[in-house]
């Protein structure tokens, strides 16, 4: 896969798949998938022109590309740091599950934000990235004062002779698949509805770092976990978790605390993971959570001795939740991509 930030390296021609995609859920994969084959049913379309997209594929090269924007337009608008359900990094390893082979960081800064709808298409699709194809949400806005719609973007792009897929709003039983309700959700515990809006597992990837070791005095050893500075954390308490070690080792059952821990003074929070039938060093490994349930929330107890208790009825749940819930090794992605990246 290339990755790029800079529009001076990208692979062209392009069909190019456009939008945030924070969390790559469901609703994300919909758009992408157009993309990559232009096969997706009519019924999911409020606007389709696939069948022109798929004609120019065949009489030329052109690389499934999507384009995103870093910083998320909305830090970049509030001046706030703005928490990911999927950093950098992290989307890219999706992206490239789902057989994207470009994917181009555009800097949301003040020179992209300042182009119209007629100059953004222009700039970014006609003469940087010689777009044959392009799709989008059908809430998708761009351009200065977010003044662009989808209908515009299709009728700019037809004057160029660039094909494009509007695609609709996907729902899941009563649920919207979009990115807010899952960061709703996850604020909740919801795992539940969070995870089936995704289409798979919510993730913490992290490096073991020391900590103070107060698990292995409690008798439950735990391997803390360093995360990307803008991963959003999802409500403090108890979780079960399959991790997963890398190195080809197979899936372990866990049970992941998040939070200040307040029963043994703990004063900044942590994400650790104690592993379930497991023994071995994991200091500096990198080790990815796969969140399957909600636990409980954070409790402060009234002595070590019940905190203790509660630990061995957080892993007999764990185990039990887990039982029910395996996840093999072929359904989840390992380490994140080793990727190349433009200048």
């Amino acid at each position: 896969m290339w990755v790029t930030s800079s529009l001076t390296t990208v692979l062209k021609p392009a069909k190019v798949a456009l939008g945030n995609f924070d969390g790559v859920h469901l609703g994300h994969q919909q758009v992408i998938r157009e993309v990559l084959h232009d096969a997706t049913s009519e019924a999911d379309f409020l606007t389709s022109s696939s069948k022109a997209a798929d004609q120019t594929s065949k009489a030329g090269r052109a690389y499934t590309t999507v384009v995103t924007f870093n910083p998320h337009p909305q830090e970049f608008f509030s001046g706030r740091k703005r928490l990911l359900l999927t950093p950098v990094r992290e989307k890219v390893e999706y992206l490239k599950i789902l057989g994207v082979e470009q994917v181009v960081l555009l800097p949301f800064d003040r020179e992209l934000v300042s182009l119209t709808p007629q100059a953004f298409v222009e700039t970014i699709l006609v003469r940087h990235l010689e777009a044959k194809h392009v799709s989008v949400g059908e809430n998708f806005r761009f351009g200065c004062n977010r003044s662009g719609s989808v209908v515009d973007l299709q009728e700019l792009a037809a004057g160029y002779g660039i094909s494009s897929s509007i695609v609709r709003l996907r729902r899941l039983e009563d649920d919207r698949i979009s990115s807010s309700i899952i960061r709703h959700a996850l604020e909740l515990g919801n795992l539940a509805q969070a995870n089936r809006l995704l289409g798979r597992p919510y993730r913490l990837i992290g490096t073991v770092v020391k900590g103070q070791q107060l698990g292995r005095q409690l008798g439950f050893p735990t391997a803390n976990l360093k995360l990307p500075d803008d991963k959003f954390l999802p409500r403090w308490g108890v979780y079960s978790t399959w991790v997963e070690l890398g190195d080809g080792e197979a899936m372990v059952p866990g049970v992941m605390n998040l939070g200040c821990r307040p029963t043994v003074a703990g004063d900044r929070p942590t994400v650790e993971v104690h592993l379930l039938d497991w023994q071995g060093d994991l200091y500096d490994r990198p080790l990815t959570l796969h969140l399957i349930g909600f636990l409980r929330p954070e409790h402060q107890f009234d002595s070590i001795a019940t905190l203790k208790g509660q630990i061995q009825q957080d892993c007999q749940a764990a185990r039990e939740q887990l039982a029910r819930k395996p996840l093999l090794k072929s359904t989840a992605s390992g380490e994140p991509p080793t990727v190349k990246r433009g200048e």
